[in-house]
């Protein structure tokens, strides 16, 4: 009986240690615990007669929001209310605010609409030495300042005709401080010495 059960131990610690070893083989291993590996499940995208539209992807219920990009304050974060764009930017005016806008802007804008706003912007300067002449649109047109807050920022987030949106590169308060600064600039373009403090006025001049 003694021997019996050694032997039994031997062959028992003989097959742990084959298990152990660094062979290779083509044959699948003998799985004592499947552990999950081989379960029934649809492949991604496939198609199944267990639904009803033969797909085995599922919609996800209406109103699902992606885990991280839930947006409480729906105004503030698509710049528009109630169906209309807001009028005035949300952001308290300040200059870091503007400090902000100017570092971003010149990161993101000013490719194409320049440093200050206008149509020439490396990127379309490009496009003429290239042959294939693109002008964006001037920031100081009558047009685009008559634009509310609320829209310049939809414009900046989803983007518009040929300009693409920047919503996933930057932040929401990254945009209302890009549109603090777009206005800034507008402001800039047709300004006068008086709105130049007094103290500044000798360094304008």
């Amino acid at each position: 009986m003694k021997k019996a059960t050694s032997f039994a131990l031997v062959l028992f610690g003989a097959a742990m240690l084959t298990g152990c070893s660094d062979i290779t083989s083509r044959q699948p291993p003998v799985r004592v615990f499947p552990d999950m590996k081989d379960q029934q499940k649809f492949k991604a995208q496939s198609e199944t007669s267990f639904f009803s539209d033969g797909r085995s992807n599922r919609r996800p219920p209406l109103g699902t929001v992606a885990y991280g990009t839930l947006k409480e304050d729906e105004a503030y974060a698509t710049g528009i209310a109630n169906g209309m764009y807001i009028g005035k930017n949300p952001e308290a005016i300040d200059r870091a605010l503007l400090d902000r806008g100017r570092v971003k802007y010149e990161t993101y804008c000013a490719p194409c609409h320049s440093r200050t706003g206008s149509e020439n912007g490396l990127v379309p300067r490009r496009t003429i030495l290239a042959g294939t002449p693109w002008l964006p649109t001037m920031l100081q047109d009558p047009r685009v300042k008559g634009m509310t807050d609320g829209e310049i920022y939809h414009v900046a987030t989803n983007g518009r005709r040929s300009m693409h949106g920047y919503k996933y590169q930057t932040s929401d308060r990254d945009r209302w401080a890009i549109v603090a600064y777009v206005r800034a600039l507008q402001r800039a373009t047709s300004g006068s010495i008086e709105d130049v403090p007094q103290e500044l006025r000798p360094e304008v001049r």
